[in-house]
Formats: structure tokens, sequence, C-alpha cells
């Protein structure tokens, strides 16, 4: 099993650097940075946590940014986004932050993207929040003819444009993996649809819904064992990691909080020692 951290990245948190090169050390697989571009003080959908909105929503740093300064001081640790507002950005522009980042650490980048659900945040950005996934879907597809054809063109309703040139592109062929976000059934469907990998939200029993994704996954002529599973925010909770790994989840990926290392460091440690008793 792949094992993973994440964590809301701000100025007051350890850095990514610092993180990812810790993760590194210890055998974890990839490091992965969520991302809002702002909160707005209105608020038409509540936190899907509950409650009130935790602080580093508001504070989080761009992904890209602090991924890249990750790759500079590691070797092999993959760097994702977990998970990327694509409805949000600008789908050429994000094509080549994609592009710009495997190129600097060599073909490490994984794309996590998702819908979101911050209906205020996302029409600052001129985004219709009942159209949001077709917008992503569209933005994806998009991204994939920058990322494969040297004279891309897409037609959809949200994104268009004509041939066009839009360099470099991505080391991994044919580009990044792509690894959606979304809760079982409607998120499930879109991984089958245009992702290379499902991230489930933490609500619910993923072992109850993954006979069913399976399901899915043959119908619409996929193997599902093509679609990596990756399942974020688990508690510190070796038994129920073995149970995910035997029923083939890929990846496991705790959100450490946005503290400095005297407090993050015995949480990767014991981390660490999860990823022992399950990996061997």
């Amino acid at each position: 099993m792949l094992f993973g951290g994440a964590m809301f990245f701000t100025d007051y948190s350890m850095t990514a650097p610092d993180l990812a090169r810790a993760l590194e050390e210890r055998g974890f697989e990839s490091v992965w940075a969520p991302e809002h571009s702002h909160i707005p003080l209105s608020r038409k959908t509540p936190f899907p946590g509950g409650g009130d909105l935790p602080k580093q929503y508001y504070d989080a740093m761009d992904p890209f940014v602090v991924l890249a300064a990750a790759a500079q001081v590691t070797k092999t640790i993959k760097l994702g986004t977990g998970v990327l507002l694509v409805q949000q950005r600008d789908t050429i522009q994000t094509a080549k932050l994609v592009a710009s980042i495997d190129q600097v650490s060599q073909g490490r980048f994984l794309f996590g993207v998702g819908g979101g659900w911050n209906q205020d945040e996302m029409e600052n950005h001129g985004t219709v929040y009942a159209s949001r996934f077709k917008r992503m879907r569209e933005s994806i597809e998009a991204m994939k003819e920058i990322w494969t054809k040297q004279h891309a063109s897409y037609h959809g309703e949200f994104v268009n444009f004509d041939p066009m040139i839009a360099n470099p592109k991505p080391v991994r062929k044919p580009y990044p993996p792509i690894h959606v976000g979304g809760a079982f059934p409607q998120g499930a469907r879109r991984a089958i649809r245009y992702g290379d990998g499902w991230i489930p939200t933490a609500r619910g029993d993923l072992l109850e819904y993954l006979p069913k994704f399976q399901e899915m996954a043959k119908e619409a002529g996929r193997d599902p064992a093509s679609i990596e599973i990756s399942s974020f925010g688990l508690a510190e909770d070796a038994d129920r990691v073995k149970r995910l790994a035997d029923a083939g989840v890929a990846r496991v990926v705790p959100m450490f909080p946005p503290e400095k290392a005297d407090t993050v460091m015995p949480m990767i440690d014991r981390w660490a020692a999860i990823i022992r008793s399950v990996n061997g």
C-alpha cells in the first residue's frame, strides 16, 4: 500500500519542503496540498465537515508554489494537489502550471482535482455552482488535449479555444495521473469517466462502496485495478488501514494539522510505524 501525507500549508505551519523531506525519509510515497483561493464572508453552502470553517481554509498557500518548493529538496516523493479546484481556474493557464511542475519535479506530479463545495468562492471566480462539475470535466478534457497535442483545440460549453501551441508538455506520458475527488456515487462516476484515480470523501464507509465501484468501472469498460483509490483523512488506525489494503485501496493519506514540526513530527513517526506494520 502507498502512503501519503497532506497538509494545509500556511505561514504558520511546517513548510512544504520540511514536511516533504520528513515524509520521504520515512517511506511515504507522496505529499499533498489542498487549495482555497479565498473564503468569502458569506456562506450559501455549509462546510461539509460541520461546524465552523477551520482557520486553515482561509490561510492556505497556493499548492503549485509550495509543491514546487518541496520538489527542490526531495528526490523520489510524489507531489499532489489534494485537491485543486479546477472549475475556479483558467484552463489553459492551469495546463501550463501542471506541465511546468511536472517538468520541475521530473515527472513526480499527481493531479488531484475536485468540484468543490463553497458556492460563494466559486461565484467570485465567475463559476456557476450548478454546472461546476461539467465545467470541471471540460477543463480536464481540454487540458489532456493541450498536454498531448502539439496543435491543441477544444470546443465545449465552458472551455473553448481554437488550435494553438502550449508548451512545455509534461514529463509523465501521456500526462500526470488525474485523481478525481468526490463522494460515492457521483464522484466515482466522474473518476471512472475521465480519471486515473478516485479520492472518495472521508464521510461514509469506503469499504461498503468498493464492490459497487468495481461494478461501475467494469460496466464502463474500465479495469477497476487501473483506477487508484486514495483514502484521505484517516485516523491512526493500523487495523482499518490493513482492511483497506486488503480490499484493494491503493493509497492512504492522513491529513496533518497545519502546525510546526514539534507537533507534526510525532504524528508522522506514528504513521511510519503503521507503514511498517502494513507493508512489512
